[in-house]
């Protein structure tokens, strides 16, 4: 396996960094990698958060988390360490209820429990849509039929996916992520779902928008090579892929995507990238 350096050495990266004005994460896998309890903090990333957070680049946190409020969700990040506040963290569930509300929509929601909460100011009653998150043990057949009745009762029916990810990493492997519940009721349905959340461009504009920076100042970092550096590239930012979280060996060689730069994890990324911005 090629060093980080070397693989980047066809890319321009991290050549790049010195021109770079923001930094943007993904979470689980990069920071930590989820499971019983609050997960486990991954070797070196509570440091490197740190030495982004005092460098002169803005930090901002981009997550298709969906097991949890967005203020569980950072609490649980800061008790294991990092200096993380909610207004930092961009996850789905918020950019989907202002979606609703603009649209006048009524969700059917497929999601986990912890997750109701953000939906407590959505009207319910009658549902005209639906919304699929990472639900967990919810993703039983009943459950999964309550929602393809749903939507195949509607004369127009609406499909939301909050992320539309494979798989992810626990401590203790790999789990079923939303995608793969997305694209049944897809094919039950004959719909295309509207994903809110990584890979959407529009959901990357909203962090690059509140940075107030455009998409060449600012580089992604994640470990899901399609929806973290295939997303970021597609809206115009760089993309660098950590070898933790969900990240194999084949990712390198993917027919279709390229990571700017491969990395051992998010420590290695943030040494490359303030050396590059002091020389």
């Amino acid at each position: 396996m090629r060093s980080g350096l070397s693989a980047m050495a066809d890319t321009g990266w991290p050549g790049c960094a010195r021109s770079l004005k923001g930094v943007i994460l993904d979470l689980c896998g990069v920071l930590y990698d989820s499971g019983e309890g609050d997960g486990v903090a991954i070797r070196g990333s509570i440091e490197a958060v740190r030495r982004l957070k005092e460098s002169d680049l803005q930090l901002r946190f981009c997550t298709n988390e969906t097991q949890a409020t967005r203020e569980k969700f950072v609490a649980k990040l800061q008790r294991l360490g990092f200096d993380i506040c909610v207004s930092e963290v961009f996850p789905p569930a918020p950019a989907a209820v202002a979606v609703l509300k603009e649209r006048g929509l009524r969700p059917h929601l497929l999601v986990h429990d912890g997750l109701l909460p953000e939906f407590d100011s959505v009207d319910k009653t009658s549902p005209n849509c639906v919304i699929v998150g990472d639900a967990a043990e919810n993703f039983s057949y009943q459950n999964l039929n309550e929602a393809f009745r749903v939507l195949i009762g509607l004369e127009k029916p609406v499909l939301f996916s909050l992320g539309q990810g494979r798989y992810y990493k626990e401590t203790d492997g790999l789990k079923l992520d939303v995608g793969v519940y997305m694209k049944a009721l897809e094919y039950a349905c004959d719909l295309k779902a509207e994903v809110i959340g990584k890979p959407s461009p529009t959901f990357f504009q909203t962090v690059l928008n509140d940075m107030g920076l455009q998409p060449h100042e600012a580089l992604m970092i994640g470990d899901d090579l399609l929806n973290d550096v295939g997303g970021a590239q597609h809206c115009g930012m760089r993309g660098v892929q950590v070898r933790t979280g969900k990240y194999r060996p084949s990712d390198e060689k993917h027919p279709t995507v390229t990571a700017d730069g491969t990395v051992d994890d998010l420590a290695q990324a943030v040494e490359l990238i303030l050396n590059q911005r002091r020389n």
